[in-house]
């Protein structure tokens, strides 16, 4: 087993989420399974009620949980995703 990590800063919009479903897509396309976790340490608070000047948009997922935009990104990964807190 392998791993990929993309981190950065707090700063938001770089492009940290693009390079890291491009890579997850690109490693998929030569036969690779790839698995994608976002991490967004906040405690006891969810995308969808923190001010959007703070966090940006959301996404909501196939489940109704409101993430980061960034895994809308993911799509190209052609998974689904589901919001889990535990």
């Amino acid at each position: 087993m392998k791993y990929v990590l993309v981190s950065g800063g707090v700063i938001s919009g770089i492009g940290k989420g693009v390079i890291a479903s491009s890579t997850g897509l690109l490693l998929k396309t030569i036969g690779l399974k790839v698995t994608s976790i976002k991490i967004d340490p906040y405690m006891n608070v969810d995308a969808g009620t923190m001010n959007p000047l703070e966090h940006g948009e959301v996404f909501v997922l196939d489940d109704g949980g409101e993430v980061d935009l960034d895994l809308r990104k993911l799509r190209a990964l052609s998974q689904h995703h589901t919001y889990s807190r535990e």
